[in-house]
C-alpha cells in the first residue's frame, strides 16, 4: 500500500510541488485498486486469440527520398538552430 508520506517523498524527489497530497493519495489508491481487480481476474482458462501474419503478407518497405531540406521547412528555424517554446 502507498502512504501519503510516500507520495510526498516521490514528489520531492521529482521536484514537483504537491499542494494537496490527499487528492493524489485517493487517486493512487483507486488506480492500485483497479490493478488488484485485474490481478484477481481468472484468465487461465481463457482462449486469447492472436492474429498471426505470414512475413510474405506484410507490405514491402520502400525508401522514398525527400528532396527538400526538412530542417528549413520548420516554422521556428533560424540560421543554425531551432527555437523551442519557453520552459517555465
Amino acid at each position: 500500500m502507498v502512504t501519503k508520506e510516500d507520495i510526498e517523498h516521490i514528489a520531492k524527489l521529482m521536484r514537483i510541488d504537491v499542494v494537496n497530497s490527499d487528492e493524489y493519495f485517493e487517486r493512487l489508491n483507486k488506480i492500485l485498486g483497479y490493478f488488484d481487480i485485474l490481478d484477481k481476474a481468472d484468465i487461465d482458462g481463457e482462449d486469447i486469440p492472436v492474429q498471426q501474419v505470414a512475413i510474405e503478407d506484410l507490405r514491402e518497405d520502400k525508401y522514398i527520398e525527400f528532396s527538400d531540406n526538412l530542417i528549413e521547412q520548420l516554422k521556428n528555424y533560424k540560421g543554425s538552430y531551432i527555437r523551442a517554446p519557453k520552459m517555465n
